[in-house]
């Protein structure tokens, strides 16, 4: 109501590739977003640019408010109107990144005119007059008005301007500034301002985790259910899915090395699809990350948590319609048990792919070097998976026991087939499918150990991209 964000209320700000609320709006919710955790100092960057006038004004009253709150509040402010500049409590004046002023907002005409600068008429906005100065642009009172304008107007008097410019500094360091040394110092000393301090810094989060795990997966669900529901992620599953189903249509165990294809296709594609698309996402919130940490708005393990429970039905919706028409299109075995059991391991392997995509997109904070990395990293794994090569030389078969996707082929044969199921393998003969070259090769024996391989995969990554995103923090 303060902001006037009565009308953008449940709008999504937007981004790049997604229009939300506009210029204005998006700079008040920036300092709603402050105000929400009610700081002991406000520290804000031109609040005002870009509004218009009664705006502007309804934030600087705002934050005078929250001034005369307890609060200290700090803004730059370019070229302010004079309603706006009567509304600050202090200003300090920069020229050439050196103070030439630092006190009373309503005290600078007054010392200004004690080192002899005067405007040289009345009613003029103190904003423009202490912006003519910070630019060495000193008024003649010898001159009229429009005389005064054609001077400043011409640039064959930069001299005058530089020299003006260091007796500013020099009047601020004879006069203002020890003024300001021992107010610093009367203000260190003051024993209500000390407690304050010192009662402020005890209180370091205004909410609890589990409120801010909250607000942060809702906010989290209502940002990316567009980008991960888009038209066009949505044709590229389907598309996908249809043409497997057609390529592989109602194969049976007479074509095992086809179907043993589809299976193994499932824990590449389930690899690769939700892996690249984690990749860019601690990357792109990064600086809005650091912007809210900063702030001191959340605790990192909230967003963390939200972040991994706000992915499971952005990820695993997609993968659940490939596999329920692929399955059936495929021609797999028609048994509702193994179909779920394909399903899951199929679902646990893209969260687990995922996690490594989080990991990687983590350490890097960069995409591009982080997509290279990561179409090396499963290119090694589509080798060491065990479809392509089933002779791996003993000093680099080590690689297949890194892949996840090599465990997920694993699971996926290994509920696809029983150790009593046959096939034709040809003169009218039935050779038992354990004893197929590509699934020998896989020893299907133990299955517990290769979920226990993909659960240690599933909990070690996401745990390095959390070290990651702690350890990657300005400090």
């Amino acid at each position: 109501m303060e902001l006037g964000l009565t009308r953008c209320r449940n709008s999504v700000v937007g981004g790049p590739l997604f229009r939300g609320i506009s210029g204005g709006e998006r700079k008040r919710v920036s300092i709603g977003q402050e105000m929400l955790v009610n700081p002991s100092l406000l520290l804000l960057d031109e609040p005002t640019s870009g509004l218009d006038s009664t705006t502007a004004q309804r934030i600087v009253a705002t934050l005078r408010g929250l001034a005369r709150g307890g609060r200290t509040v700090i803004t730059t402010i370019h070229q302010p109107s004079s309603r706006l500049y009567r509304m600050f409590d202090k200003v300090v004046v920069l020229s050439d990144g050196c103070p030439i002023y630092s006190g009373q907002a309503g005290r600078v005409m007054e010392y200004f005119e004690s080192l002899g600068y005067n405007p040289g008429f009345n009613f003029m906005n103190p904003a423009d007059f202490l912006l003519d100065l910070a630019n060495g642009l000193i008024p003649d009172t010898t001159r009229s008005q429009d005389d005064q304008l054609e001077f400043q107007g011409r640039l064959d008097h930069h001299d005058d301007q530089n020299s003006a410019k260091q007796s500013l500094i020099s009047s601020y360091k004879s006069n203002l500034y020890p003024l300001l040394i021992s107010e610093i110092h009367r203000n260190a000393q003051d024993p209500v301002l000390l407690s304050s301090s010192l009662r402020g810094s005890e209180v370091q989060w205004t909410t609890s985790w589990w409120q801010q795990f909250k607000v942060l997966l809702r906010r989290g669900l209502q940002e990316r259910k567009h980008e991960s529901y888009s038209g066009l992620r949505i044709f590229q599953v389907m598309s996908v899915s249809i043409l497997s189903g057609l390529l592989w249509w109602h194969s049976d165990t007479s074509h095992i090395q086809d179907q043993v294809g589809l299976l193994f296709f499932f824990s590449i594609f389930w690899g690769f699809f939700p892996l690249f698309n984690a990749i860019f996402a601690f990357p792109q919130e990064r600086p809005m990350l650091i912007k809210e940490r900063s702030s001191g708005m959340y605790r990192l393990s909230s967003y963390y948590f939200a972040r991994m429970a706000g992915d499971l039905p952005m990820e695993l919706i997609l993968p659940t319609i490939f596999v329920t028409v692929t399955y059936w299109m495929g021609g797999l075995k028609p048994s509702l048990i193994t179909f779920v059991l394909t399903l899951l391991i199929i679902l646990f392997n893209v969260l687990v792919s995922q996690g490594l995509g989080l990991a990687l997109g983590a350490i890097l904070m960069d995409v591009k070097q982080a997509t290279t990395l990561a179409s090396v990293t499963m290119l090694v794994f589509l080798l060491a998976g065990g479809y392509y090569i089933q002779h791996i030389p003993p000093f680099i078969a080590w690689l297949k026991y890194i892949s996840f996707s090599h465990y997920c082929y694993k699971l996926l044969v290994g509920v696809q087939y029983s150790a009593t199921e046959v096939f034709d393998c040809g003169l009218q003969m039935h050779c038992r499918v354990m004893d197929f070259p590509a699934v020998k090769y896989l020893e299907l024996d133990n299955k517990l150990w290769d979920a226990a391989a993909l659960t240690i995969m599933f909990v070690g990554y996401r745990v390095l991209a959390y070290v990651a995103l702690r350890m990657g923090e300005p400090h």
